[in-house]
Order: C-alpha cells, then sequence, then structure tokens
C-alpha cells in the first residue's frame, strides 16, 4: 500500500439515494479535482467551504451538478488534504465520477485505508480507529453511544495515565542502576511495590470490564424453550413485537429454529424461538427437539417458559434441570392472565404473551441476567475489543512477574525486563509498537471509502 498517492473512493452505501460522496485524500486531491470538475466561479480552494461545480463527461456534456468541500492537512479526517465531491445518488454517476478521478491520477483506496491514513499521521490512534468502524456497524443506540465515546478518546484516556505511571516507574529504576557505582538507593521494595499495585490494579479493572464490553460489543443469545403450546412463539413474538413465528393451536407447530435479532435495553440480542419439547415418534419433530437442545447449549440465557394455566408435569421439570446444569436460565410462567393451575418453585417471572402482562419485567430480568446492573454503572472507558483484552491481560501477567521479583528483591535489571514486557503490549494497544500484520487485519475489516 502506497501512502504517499493520492486516494478515492465512493464512501457512501452502494445503491441509490438523494446524495453520494466521493472522498479523495492526498498531497495531489486539489489538482485531481479540478482535472475531472468544471467550476463556473473559478476555483478558490478555501479550507473548510463548500462550492458548486460541475461533472461533465469526456465530451464536456453536463452529467451532474456537484458540491465539492475542502479541508486543507492537517484540519481533516486523514489529516491530508482531502476533498470531497458529493454527486446525486446514482451509482452510474458516482462510479462514472470516480473512473474520472482515477484516470486523472487518483488511486482506487483499499478497505480502511482512509482511516489508516488518519491513525498513521497521528490524528487517531488505534482504539479510536477500531471504534470508528464499530461506530459504522452499530445496531443499536447504545452501541453507538459507546463506539462514539471510543472514537472520542474514551479508552486512550484510561490508558495514558497507566503507562505514564509504569514510565515513571521505569526511570526510578533506571536512574537506580546508573547511580549503582555511588551506592545510593533510588527506590526501595516498598516503594516500588507501591508503585506497581495502583498500574496492577487499573491493568486488571480494564481487562475485567470486556465482560460487559463483549456483550455490547457482539451481543448475546437468547433461546425460548418449553414444552409445546406453552406460548413460546407467542412470547417470541411479543418480545420482538412482530409476528416472526407462526402461532396455532396445533401443537409442534414450530420444528426448527427461528431467529431474529433485537434490542434488549441496547444490547444486541439473538432472540431463539425452538421446537416443543416432548416424547415424539416423528422423525422431523424429534430433529427439531435436538436442535433446541443445542440450542440451550450455546445460549448465553435460556428462557424456560411454563403453562401457568396447566399443572407441571415430569417434561417441565426435566426442562428445567437441564437449563440449570447447563447456565443461565430464567424461569417464565405463560399465560398469567388464565386461571393458574401450576405453582413452580424457586423464582419465575408471570407474564402474558396475549396480554403483554409482565412482557417489561421479563425484559428487565433478562437483562440483569446478562449485564448486572453494577456493570452498567461503569466508568467511561470500558473496552469491547478482544485484541484490547489480550494486550492488556499479557501486561498483567508481566506486572504479576515484576511484582514476585520486587518482593523477592532481585536485582532492579531483572525487575526491568518484567516492566519492559508489561509496556510493551500497553504500546501495542494504542498502535505505538503495533506490527504491520495486526494493522492490516484490523483495517481490513473496514468498508471501502472509510
Amino acid at each position: 500500500m502506497r501512502l504517499d498517492d493520492t486516494i478515492a473512493a465512493i464512501s457512501t452505501p452502494p445503491g441509490r439515494g438523494g446524495l453520494g460522496v466521493i472522498r479523495v485524500s492526498g498531497r495531489r486531491s486539489r489538482q485531481i479535482a479540478e482535472a475531472v470538475l468544471r467550476f463556473p466561479r473559478g476555483v478558490r480552494w478555501r479550507s473548510w467551504h463548500a462550492r458548486m461545480a460541475e461533472l461533465a463527461d469526456r465530451d464536456g456534456r453536463l452529467l451532474d451538478q456537484v458540491i465539492v468541500t475542502f479541508f486543507e492537512a492537517p484540519r481533516s479526517y486523514t489529516a491530508e488534504d482531502v476533498v470531497e465531491i458529493s454527486c446525486h445518488g446514482s451509482p452510474l454517476v458516482l462510479g462514472y465520477c470516480l473512473e474520472r478521478l482515477c484516470e486523472a491520477g487518483a488511486r482506487l483506496a483499499e478497505p480502511g485505508e482512509f482511516t489508516l491514513r488518519a491513525f498513521l499521521n497521528g490524528r487517531i490512534d488505534l482504539p479510536q480507529a477500531e471504534a470508528i468502524r464499530d461506530l459504522i456497524e452499530a445496531t443499536t443506540l447504545y452501541q453507538a453511544r459507546i463506539a462514539a465515546q471510543q472514537a472520542s478518546g474514551s479508552v486512550s484516556r484510561r490508558i495514558a495515565p497507566i503507562k505514564e505511571r509504569l514510565l515513571e516507574l521505569v526511570a526510578v529504576l533506571e536512574a537506580g542502576i546508573d547511580f549503582a557505582e555511588d551506592d545510593v538507593e533510588v527506590a526501595t521494595k516498598q516503594e516500588i511495590l507501591e508503585r506497581l499495585e495502583p498500574i496492577r490494579n487499573e491493568v486488571a479493572r480494564l481487562a475485567a470490564s470486556f465482560d460487559y464490553g463483549r456483550l455490547v460489543h457482539s451481543g448475546v443469545t437468547l433461546a425460548i424453550v418449553g414444552k409445546p403450546n406453552v406460548g413460546k412463539s407467542s412470547l417470541f413474538n411479543r418480545l420482538l413485537e412482530q409476528d416472526r413465528a407462526i402461532v396455532t393451536d396445533i401443537p409442534g407447530t414450530t420444528r426448527d429454529l427461528v431467529s431474529e435479532v433485537a434490542s434488549l435495553q441496547g444490547i444486541p440480542v439473538k432472540f431463539v424461538d425452538t421446537a416443543g419439547v416432548r416424547s415424539a415418534g416423528d422423525p422431523v419433530e424429534k430433529l427439531g427437539i435436538e436442535r433446541t437442545f443445542r440450542a440451550m447449549a450455546d445460549a448465553d440465557l435460556t428462557l424456560v417458559v411454563l403453562d401457568l394455566s396447566a399443572p407441571l408435569d415430569e417434561q417441565d421439570a426435566e426442562l428445567i434441570e437441564r437449563a440449570r446444569s447447563q447456565g443461565r436460565f430464567l424461569l417464565v410462567g405463560n399465560k398469567a392472565d388464565l386461571a393458574r393451575r401450576a405453582a413452580p418453585s424457586g423464582d419465575y417471572v408471570a407474564v402474558s404473551a396475549l396480554t403483554g402482562e409482565g412482557i417489561d419485567e421479563l425484559r428487565r430480568r433478562a437483562r440483569e441476567a446478562v449485564a448486572p446492573s453494577g456493570a452498567l454503572e461503569q466508568e467511561p472507558g470500558f473496552i469491547t475489543s478482544l485484541r484490547h483484552r489480550r494486550c492488556l491481560e499479557e501486561a498483567l501477567a508481566a506486572l504479576d512477574n515484576a511484582r514476585r521479583a520486587a518482593e523477592a528483591e532481585l536485582p532492579h535489571e531483572m525487575l526491568l525486563v518484567d516492566l519492559y514486557a508489561a509496556l510493551s503490549p500497553i504500546d501495542a494497544l494504542t498502535g505505538a509498537t503495533t506490527a504491520d500484520d495486526i494493522l492490516n487485519r484490523i483495517f481490513a475489516s473496514f468498508c471501502i471509502g472509510k
């Protein structure tokens, strides 16, 4: 990838629309735009100002009137000269404009190359770059808010003081080695341990925040299970607020998994409606029940649905026990609008999929089961990337080694080896010392034009 080239790409999604935007970045972006566009009132480039221009075909015939906006380096997205051309959103017009820009000397941008240039030019750091991708891919408003916080530097601001305190400790120990011949003790064992402890605790706290950040980033899977005709599909539709699954009075209507993704108080949740569990001779129904059991095993949370209008039986008990043995589950008593004949033991949520009674409480309890309220009160800057957690865990292991070395009063040279080993993954997290292959993997996941 040649980073001294001028690059161009369509930055709006494929398809037709009112507007489409082509972004050009590089030192020749203005000259290339001038070679393709006509400016009836003359060319006067002013940063952060927009001008009307015309896009013509090769014979000089007008194709479109466009708006051209110029962002002068370094006050642009890439910290290079950037020209953005807003055309009408015809794929034909946008494609032709991009073709002309490339003929005039631009190169088609690689996926994520605009953001990569912003990173390499110091405009943003690596966590901010990854957050921009997450913001583009957000499926809930809560995800978007978290990604926007990270794009503005929330993770970076938490990491900066950790690195600063670590560098201070390294400097103290390096100074002690320099003055060793003068028999001057720069840092005692107790002082080293007192400096190490808050660094280690903050790294551990930030790494632990991934448990909640993973839910925000990737979402959870929630399986709805129960005997036939307890109202699983009706509950599935009520939670989704749409008629997604077929509902009939015939037992065994659902024979395969039916899934849909929706937001549960900001967290993306994949709801899975399953086949009713019972003793079945039909091979197709048996296959559906086997898939139900697999869905239970794979789910982050299982809703075991009981029919409150009928006495509980052995199949209900077996299903509850299976759910209990496999992990987190929540008992849901459906048909609460009818006369109750069931008395489930233990905690359960009474709902009516028909009337909507108890549904809000069920949503709250399900959210609490997968993301306890204490996690929601975390300070800004929790991590949502597995790469970030791995870097922090590597740093944490090195800091633990450093603490053991300090407690054993090993020479400071040995202690510094562990401290530098902790500093390296922290630098990799922010991108200060990230290898090219890691950068390539990160930015290859971006869309072209971003």
